[in-house]
């Protein structure tokens, strides 16, 4: 790989724009139906051909998949349905060759119960591991100890257990029980974990709800209001400890691996806090775009907020869809407004993270409630991406999902030499952005005009500058920029002088020029 030590006054990270890929439904190698790495390896010409930075696999360990990967059963191996150790390797060669960086999913907060380290603590309350889990006697009725739900099916957090009688803390299923990360050996094994794939080749992590393992063993329980809601909504304050311990850990490789954190919180000012004095992650999702609806005025709020609280020198993250939550075009409710989330996500003053298959403008896939096999009902953006138009789309007979709707029209090879597609689309604004000191590191202001509809701000680094707008209303709408029209979110608008309105459902790259109109900003 080309420039990938740590060379750079700038990290990488703050440049890069991170696609992320959920194996099993990427690309399937063997035709038995399910994603693995050599289906990734062998898409990597499709990948680097976009013009992203990074890669960030979903989990790709050892586990018997009761959360499909998110249930831990060895941190240090691939599970047999990917591939093996051997193929991941070749899968991280084959990334940095073509000058692009590899992100493992990285589950701190809980492992598989059938993990050896679980199945060793459940065996005894005396076990040398019973206190790398949370155990807890039952409630003076034989209860749970506290009142506290799951995140996931809203089932009590603790599963009693008959051989031991106790019970033992899950914040998610029952198959997944919350690691002790008060306990030094547990911290201690989980860097190992770290230093593992590290050593190995990896360029970082994203850190699955990573600000739990702060909660330490001695919360308090709730009231009555806050036990109806999912325990992944605390912020505990141990947990800045702990990163500032992980981030010293990465510190010490000189190929500069990062790691982004999910930080399940959506409170004004609570994410930031996870980046520390740049000595905790590097990056942390804001979630705030992917809850909101696609209207102008949530739209501009949370840009209002982001910036504000990720000022310099900290850095924000934009998230628009993702494996656990709808695809941008469901989100947005329709192709044109897709394409215009795709001219804003790749604007804006944020590491993008981009999930596979919305270059291609996918869909959900529509699956009954009846058919779902993900525990939480995420079915539907987990469905399988088509590569090609026939039946099978490049998969084997049968996909362990359906496929999205339009399968075949929206299949990567018919959109590959397709300008009007959404994969061209993609391209460009990456081309784009890749060559924008401005949209790369420039500052954003926002700019108050074109109505309650549209969203208007300016990117501006040293002598650049660019004007994007995104009109979210139903009707095309006159703006006082003047310049030469960069990119056009619909498909048929060739660059040149812009000629002041903006479309329906339009998104817009003006550069400058000449005797700009006035119009007034605001922060």
């Amino acid at each position: 790989m080309t420039d990938r030590p740590g060379q750079h006054e700038r990290p990488w990270w703050r440049d890069a724009v991170i696609y992320q890929i959920y194996p099993r439904s990427f690309a399937d190698s063997d035709g038995d139906g399910v994603g693995d790495l050599r289906g990734i390896t062998d898409r990597l010409d499709h990948i680097a051909s976009l013009g992203v930075d990074a890669i960030w696999l979903s989990p790709i360990f050892a586990s018997p998949m009761a959360d499909f990967g998110y249930d831990v059963s060895d941190y240090c191996s691939v599970d047999p349905v990917f591939g093996s150790e051997a193929d991941l390797d070749e899968l991280i060669a084959g990334v940095h060759e073509r000058g692009m960086r590899l992100l493992l999913d990285w589950v701190p907060n809980h492992t598989s119960d059938q993990h050896p380290w679980f199945e060793a603590s459940r065996r005894s309350r005396t076990d040398p591991k019973r206190d790398w889990y949370v155990w807890r006697d039952p409630a003076p009725d034989g209860g749970p100890p506290t009142g506290w739900t799951a995140a996931i099916r809203r089932v009590p957090a603790w599963t009693f257990d008959e051989q031991t009688g106790q019970y033992y803390l899950h914040l998610f299923l029952p198959e997944q029980p919350d690691l002790n990360w008060a306990n030094p050996e547990v911290e201690a094994a989980m860097h190992d974990t770290l230093r593992y794939w590290l050593d190995r080749g990896v360029d970082g992590f994203r850190a699955d709800v990573v600000h739990l393992i702060g909660k330490g063993t001695d919360l308090p329980d709730l009231d009555e209001r806050q036990a109806r809601h999912p325990l992944i909504e605390i912020d505990p304050p141990y947990a800045h400890e702990l990163l500032r311990r992980i981030r010293a850990l990465l510190e010490g490789y000189d190929h500069q691996p990062m790691m982004v954190g999910e930080v399940y919180l959506l409170g004004d000012g609570q994410t930031v806090t996870y980046l520390g004095n740049d000595d905790e992650l590097h990056l942390t999702f804001d979630f705030r775009a992917l809850h909101s609806p696609w209207e102008a005025a949530a739209i501009r709020s949370v840009i209002e907020r982001s910036q504000r609280e990720f000022a310099a020198p900290h850095w924000p993250t934009w998230v628009l869809s993702n494996h656990d939550k709808p695809r941008t075009r469901s989100l947005c409710g329709s192709t044109d407004r897709a394409r215009a989330a795709a001219v804003m996500s790749l604007t804006m003053r944020a590491t993008p993270f981009l999930y596979a298959g919305d270059e291609l403008g996918l869909a959900d896939a529509d699956i009954a409630p009846e058919n779902w096999i993900d525990p939480a009902g995420r079915d539907g953006c987990r469905a399988p991406i088509p590569w090609t138009p026939e039946d099978g789309h490049g998969w084997g007979p049968d996909p362990w999902l359906p496929f999205p709707p339009d399968a075949d029209v929206l299949a990567a090879s018919e959109q590959v030499d397709d300008p009007a597609s959404m994969l061209a689309l993609y391209r460009r604004l990456l081309q784009m952005r890749r060559a924008s000191p401005a949209l790369r590191a420039g500052d954003l202001e926002l700019l108050d005009i074109g109505g309650a509809d549209v969203v208007a701000y300016r990117r501006s680094h040293a002598d650049e500058v660019l004007e994007v707008a995104v009109n979210f209303g139903d009707a095309p709408v006159e703006l006082p920029l003047n310049g030469d029209l960069v990119v056009s979110s619909v498909h048929d608008r060739s660059p040149g002088a812009f000629d002041g309105i903006i479309g329906a459902h339009e998104a817009i790259v003006v550069r400058p020029g000449g005797e700009s109109a006035p119009h007034e900003s605001h922060r």
